[in-house]
């Protein structure tokens, strides 16, 4: 696996911090930045520990799946991509809860844990390449990071105007790098 595959899963798996961060964003009318860099640092330190965890996971049985990672990579990336796509479709909810601190301990938590499920799963694709893993883990962090504050930002600058949904780019990203790494694997063997 390449350097520049590494950054896209990073950028595939933060797209669901991006969407959150926007929707976030759209529900504040002004940037505050202690509330904005706590949830990026959550959302960051959540999706580059879940692939940590997957992957030592994954190290316990590495012997046993050699023989089919690749299929595994491609079934893992293309699913999670799939969900991505499905979910982007369903329509956002332009209404926030107004009621509730979206930027409270608890809320953020919560949704760096759901954010960063598929991430978990991704673990298991770095297996075969263990000289990447923590290169990767440290660029789904920072990526993750910086798409969470990047989309605070626009959500809270461009509030109603945003149309576009990060979710099914994201899906489409990591079906495309689950391909990458089958075909990588089948043109070689």
């Amino acid at each position: 696996m390449d350097f520049l595959s590494i950054i896209i899963i990073g950028i595939g798996l933060a797209m669901d911090c991006f969407a959150v961060s926007i929707s976030k964003g759209m529900c504040i009318k002004k940037v505050k930045w202690k509330k904005v860099l706590r949830m990026a640092f959550l959302f960051g330190l959540f999706q580059a520990g879940m692939p940590l965890i997957g992957y030592f996971a994954g190290m316990s049985f590495a012997k046993l799946i050699s023989s089919f990672d690749h299929w595994l990579a491609f079934i893992l990336l293309g699913g999670i991509g799939v969900k991505m796509f499905i979910e982007g479709l369903k329509p956002i909810d332009p209404h926030c809860e107004t009621k509730s601190n979206p930027f409270k301990w608890k809320t953020l938590l919560t949704l760096s844990f759901a954010t960063s499920i598929d991430a978990l799963a991704t673990g298991i694709v770095f297996v075969p390449y263990p000289d990447k893993i923590w290169f990767a883990v440290l660029s789904i962090g920072l990526i993750s990071f910086l798409f969470s504050i990047i989309g605070v930002y626009l959500g809270v600058n461009f509030r109603k105007k945003i149309k576009i949904n990060v979710e099914i780019l994201g899906g489409i990203i990591l079906i495309g790098i689950g391909s990458k790494i089958l075909i990588e694997h089948l043109v070689n063997s």
